[in-house]
């Protein structure tokens, strides 16, 4: 079977930014996540 999930991520940070908005903005482009297969679930794809 295939088939599209989402996943919410839950992330505590601290930052020097003034605005919780920088700081989301640059995860958003900055950070690289890895979501890896299992013996029974193949990872096909993540935007």
């Amino acid at each position: 079977m295939e088939d599209t999930i989402f996943l919410l991520m839950k992330v505590k940070i601290k930052t020097s930014y003034q605005s919780i908005h920088d700081a989301i903005a640059e995860l958003q482009t900055e950070t690289e996540y890895t979501i890896g297969s299992t013996e029974n679930v193949q990872i096909i794809e993540t935007q």
